[in-house]
């Protein structure tokens, strides 16, 4: 006999133990937190790269300013200001045109609130193998509620900006090499009371059986936070299952007596402007959101040039996925130079981050509107998914 959903109180309530065991746990990991910092040759800090390299993730505090984050919410709010009400509305909530029109695809994703879409589903390869619980949210609830919003690099001025943050470059530069290369972008919204689940899984999908597999072969993604989060509204991870191979989700749940809230998990919690980074093949997930607080995650993640080149599309629902050869990689490379000097311009003292790809190119790439039209629209219709 199938359990019943709990209301949103009571999976807020059910949760508090879990949560509370998370945190202590998560305490034990304090070298894995704190702020950016770089050796005497201008890389990230060994110390830094052991620290991931050993556990799966660092929290980066206070990488991004004050200042930056409060132009980030502004760019986010005039997204979710003026989204669809629902799916396949073309109105916002005031009755103007939807934004996102101009675009091949929609910045908009949409779920049932509290829901689990893709859990215990084939989507994005079957790698969220187990379906959350999905609490009923209140009566006052909407009908649907933002889950993603996609391409920050061309919906916000100030998301194609913190695409080329010069802190944040040099950590994907240590983690993957100075040829480092792009994966995709997001922006996680978890409203208060309504926001979804994401199921326990792993991000890599290309490369398990690959004989030269090893830890960093599927890259890392950053989370930039704009507001304060929780446990109840964080990203779970379990620290070191990116070094143990691909992960038998269904077992682990199975052997845990049927529940998702698995053991050995901790949040990471972080205030505005903190940055994580977290290797994809970790195992991770987030609950449902039945707290009374918001989170909003600037999510992009980079690859190993070398990881990335001859593979084949993944994570995708098309039908036929491309092959990444050099010129598809080089065009979609592009938007990090692009987001460097559209920095430069907005940030003219800041110390500029030097590309290596695009060493020799600066001036191909310059921020204005040729550059706008040819490499930043519609620039996530190339995205390098393994």
């Amino acid at each position: 006999m199938a359990s019943v959903a709990p209301s949103a109180a009571e999976h807020a309530a059910s949760m508090t133990s879990y949560f509370e065991a998370g945190v202590v746990l998560g305490n034990q990991y304090r070298e894995n937190r704190g702020p950016f910092r770089k050796d005497s040759d201008g890389r990230l800090h060994p110390e830094i790269l052991d620290a991931f390299r050993e556990h799966g993730f660092y929290i980066f505090e206070g990488v991004v300013s004050e200042g930056e984050i409060a132009e980030l919410r502004v760019d986010m709010q005039f997204l979710l200001d003026h989204a669809p009400t629902e799916k396949n509305s073309d109105v916002d909530a005031q009755g103007r045109p939807a934004y996102g029109s101009e675009f091949a695809r929609s910045p908009y994703s949409f779920i049932k609130p509290l829901s689990d879409p893709w859990g215990g589903t084939e989507l994005l390869n079957g790698r969220h193998p187990h379906q959350m619980v999905q609490p009923i949210p209140d009566t006052s609830a909407p009908k649907e509620t933002p889950y993603l919003l996609s391409g920050m690099c061309q919906t916000m001025p100030s998301g194609l900006r913190l695409y080329g943050h010069p802190a944040l470059l040099t950590i994907a530069a240590g983690i993957n090499g100075d040829d480092f290369v792009p994966f995709n972008d997001a922006m996680f919204v978890k409203a208060a009371g309504l926001g979804g689940s994401v199921a326990w899984h792993q991000d890599g999908v290309t490369h398990w059986n690959n004989p030269n597999w090893d830890p960093g072969i599927h890259g890392f993604n950053f989370q930039v936070q704009l507001y304060d989060t929780t446990p109840a509204n964080c990203l779970w991870i379990i620290p070191g299952t990116h070094r143990k191979g691909r992960a038998d989700i269904r077992a682990m749940i199975k052997d845990n007596a049927g529940s998702e809230l698995l053991p050995g998990a901790i949040p990471l919690t972080c205030k505005p402007g903190d940055a994580t980074i977290v290797n994809r093949q970790v195992l991770h997930c987030s609950f449902a959101n039945t707290s009374e607080h918001q989170r909003i995650s600037m999510t992009f993640g980079f690859h190993r040039y070398k990881s990335v080149l001859g593979q084949k599309g993944a994570l995708s629902q098309a039908k036929e996925q491309p092959v990444y050869d050099a010129k598809r990689i080089d065009e979609r490379a592009s938007v990090i130079q692009v987001a460097i000097d559209a920095r430069n311009q907005y940030y003219p003292r800041e110390e500029r981050f030097d590309y290596a790809p695009f060493h020799d190119r600066q001036d191909d790439f310059r921020w204005n509107d040729e550059t706008y039209e040819r490499v930043i629209k519609d620039y996530n219709l190339k995205d390098l998914a393994i």
